[in-house]
């Protein structure tokens, strides 16, 4: 297994188009971080601080900011804005035929047109977060109030750093390795990671350290089961009609097989989940921020709901589930697949090229992504579970970023043995 390792990494290092792909996305990364340590003015440092260590909403909002949020940054609405436009228009893809049409019928043209409207969505989106923000934050006393012109700049700085980091999150898809969303929100993650366990260390006590143990222990397991899951497939035979003397016939010439993983989606059930769950507490504090008290009974209703472990898991749980199936169905399309394989002379042994190698596809992904979708969910919700048991918020925040980090990390050495794969034959 070492010598493997080392002979991939010195074939990542020899290729110089690999080399150039990650040397991109590490220079994209320097850029992000140097965006994230520029504060907007007028921050009070200790009401801060205060704020971040009572809330874990906006803690867990901070992972999304890839730690932009927590200096109140220019980048301090992360790729959040894009996520939430993203999710409106996946779903819109379900609301409204012409959408799915344009998204799923059109080929490169549509999709591209489809990931454009989600850009200039993601606009809005940026514009009202950053005004509902910065009104919490002025109300809350962590920034100095601010004159009208000064309001009006900020919002538009915020909302031009989340589309920045927008744009360089999409340079990264196309010229580096990986979903550069993903990818930003890693970057974040990891370079709050020596902050975090310092202080999980310096502000322990000894009644803490059992806790903190069993969550060490807890997350190498979990760590161990995402690994090996995510390795995890289903393997569809797949034969190629021969010829003989001039004429196709349908006795297996070659064979090969169809990959169909467990975890077809990856992080991005997980991603969305957090996202939807988020966005009802965002939107309220955002009105009664901008002085509409009706809504406080709503905003307080969940803000204890989502201070419930149980209640709180309970939903992502779902949420996660049904995003995993969701977002696999748009991702892996069994009429696509079964069309390229009839156009390449390729067929499962035993089912008819067609509509019906389309059913049986699609019958092998609904049940392959069932159980990754259960395996998905109940891991996403083991940092509540133990916030439940031991009443240590901080775990949650802590959990999550860590499960997000290792399926992103997963995805990119997949993503990176692709490559190799296709160098190397």
């Amino acid at each position: 297994m070492i010598s493997a390792f080392f002979r991939k990494l010195r074939l990542v290092l020899t290729d110089s188009t690999l080399r150039a792909r990650i040397l991109f996305i590490l220079g994209a990364f320097v850029l992000f971080r140097f965006l994230a340590a520029i504060p907007v003015p007028g921050i009070n440092r200790d009401a801060l601080e205060a704020f971040f260590l009572n809330n874990q909403f906006f803690g867990l909002l901070n992972i999304f900011s890839g730690g932009g949020f927590s200096n109140l940054s220019l980048v301090m609405l992360g790729v959040g804005p894009y996520i939430t436009a993203s999710i409106i228009m996946q779903l819109s893809t379900i609301l409204f035929p012409k959408v799915k049409a344009l998204y799923s019928e059109e080929g490169e043209a549509g999709r591209a047109k489809f990931t454009a409207w989600g850009r200039y969505l993601t606009v809005p989106i940026a514009v009202t977060q950053g005004i509902a923000f910065l009104t919490l934050l002025q109300n809350s006393g962590i920034i100095a109030p601010l004159s009208s012109l000064e309001f009006a700049t900020n919002v538009l700085l915020i909302a031009a750093g989340s589309m920045l980091l927008m744009w360089i999150g999409e340079l990264i898809t196309e010229f580096g390795i990986g979903n550069g969303v993903s990818l930003i929100i890693f970057a974040g993650i990891a370079a709050g990671l020596p902050t975090g366990l310092a202080q999980a260390i310096f502000t322990a006590t000894a009644a803490d350290i059992p806790a903190y143990l069993g969550f060490a222990a807890i997350g190498i397991a979990v760590i161990y089961a995402v690994v090996s899951v995510s390795e995890a497939e289903r393997s569809v035979p797949i034969a190629y009609a021969r010829q003989v003397r001039g004429v196709a016939t349908s006795s297996a010439g070659a064979s090969t097989y169809l990959p169909i993983r467990l975890l077809q989606a990856g992080v991005i059930p997980i991603i969305f989940a957090l996202s939807l769950l988020l966005l009802p507490q965002m939107i309220l504090a955002g009105i009664i921020s901008l002085g509409f008290p009706a809504f406080q009974g709503a905003f307080d209703w969940y803000t204890a709901f989502s201070a419930n472990p149980w209640a709180y898991g309970a939903a992502y749980f779902a949420l996660v589930v049904m995003f995993t199936f969701f977002y696999t169905s748009i991702t892996f399309e069994p009429k696509r697949v079964a069309d390229n394989l009839q156009k390449g002379g390729a067929f499962v042994p035993g089912v008819r090229p067609g509509p019906e190698t389309e059913r049986y596809i699609a019958n092998v992904v609904a049940r392959v992504t069932f159980p990754g979708a259960l395996f998905l969910g109940a891991v996403a919700v083991i940092p509540f579970v133990v916030q439940g048991i031991t009443g240590i918020s901080s775990l949650v925040i802590g959990g999550t970023a860590l499960l997000i980090a290792v399926q992103v990390v997963l995805d990119l050495i997949r993503k990176i043995d692709a490559q190799l794969s296709l160098r190397e034959y």
